[in-house]
């Protein structure tokens, strides 16, 4: 683990007693050491993952996006994508409205309004507000952008169904938290949130790495 991970969980162990419990049985999970060579590839090619995705399973968003690839040349590029039609892209397996997100989100890349490859110059909340410009990006997918491409640390998907679920388990709650719930709680963990989040998700499956779901 690197100093700066040791030092996130330092602090968060300190504010929160269930988050130092859950760093003494789950130990220091770095969120930002899981990733797939489909996200590497560029940004750009992640968020269409992140797009493929969405309320499917991770495994089967692999298989849909590797058909993507194959569609598009094998280079999931803005100009690939725009190559291709709607019907194109659902005989990939994708519907309607995913095929018209990944073609929104191509042209807005090739024309300028958005630059998935630069935003390191945006602070988060410029950030969330370029990419849920996009049609089809909302708010889960935004953020799971900047934890997983852009390495933000203070990123807590409050709407994210794992992440509820770990904090109804960790802190005994009779029920699933709400968003907001789950938001004020995590206010004090700031600027290390995407640190509990990594350790919330691996309290779920203390086993696999700790890689959240796509969608």
């Amino acid at each position: 683990m690197t100093i700066q991970v040791t030092a996130a969980y330092q602090e968060l162990a300190g504010r929160e007693p269930v988050l130092a419990r859950l760093i003494e049985e789950y130990g220091e999970v770095d969120p930002f050491g899981w990733s797939d060579e489909r996200m590497e590839a560029s940004n750009f090619a992640a968020m269409v993952l992140h797009i493929v995705g969405q309320q499917i399973s991770t495994k089967v968003a692999f298989v849909l996006f590797d058909r993507v690839l194959a569609a598009a040349g094998g280079k999931v590029v803005p100009e690939s994508l725009l190559a291709l039609t709607p019907d194109q892209l659902r005989e990939c397996g994708l519907s309607r409205a995913k095929a018209s997100y990944l073609l929104d989100l191509a042209q807005r890349q090739a024309d300028g309004r958005i630059d998935l490859e630069n935003m390191t110059g945006l602070d988060d909340a410029e950030a969330i507000t370029a990419l849920t410009a996009v049609r089809g990006i909302g708010l889960w997918s935004a953020q799971m952008f900047l934890l997983a491409q852009l390495h933000r640390t203070d990123i807590l998907p409050a709407g994210d169904v794992g992440i509820r679920r770990a904090v109804e388990k960790a802190w005994g709650l009779a029920e699933l938290p709400g968003i907001k719930e789950v938001e004020a709680l995590a206010v004090p963990w700031a600027p290390y949130r995407s640190y509990a989040a990594a350790l919330l998700w691996r309290s779920l499956s203390p086993s696999a790495e700790a890689q959240p779901a796509l969608a």
